[in-house]
């Protein structure tokens, strides 16, 4: 069944469509990488901080070791030039997560469209 709006609320449904968008793509991604982060202490884990904007997402983890185990970037000496966790992650699995969501976001598109 297809909603019947008139053309000058076009601008305020599709606002309302990227609002929602943006809010689930960036909860779904906070989602994930905090289950695909490498657990110790579980510090790095729950240091990712997400911040939701009408029209942006942003997540972070400040830990200084978050780069090393997240991208395989900046090691410590003592990894001795060699990327490694012991949940065996790939480096960089936040970017790999990001692409995996390109699909996801789209599907969850679809579905606002078919809502429309």
């Amino acid at each position: 069944m297809t909603r019947k709006i008139s053309i000058t609320e076009i601008p305020d449904v599709m606002e309302d469509a990227i609002v929602f968008l943006v809010a689930a793509t960036t909860s779904e991604w906070t989602a994930r990488v905090k289950k695909a982060t490498p657990v110790d202490t579980s510090r790095l884990r729950n240091s990712w901080q997400t911040e939701i904007k009408p029209t942006s997402g942003t997540i972070i983890n400040n830990l200084p070791y978050a780069e090393p185990v997240c991208y395989g970037e900046n090691l410590p000496p003592s990894w001795q030039g060699q990327y490694r966790t012991r949940q065996q992650r790939t480096a960089g699995f936040p970017e790999l997560i990001g692409k995996e969501l390109q699909k996801w976001a789209l599907d969850e598109y679809e579905k606002i469209k078919r809502r429309l």
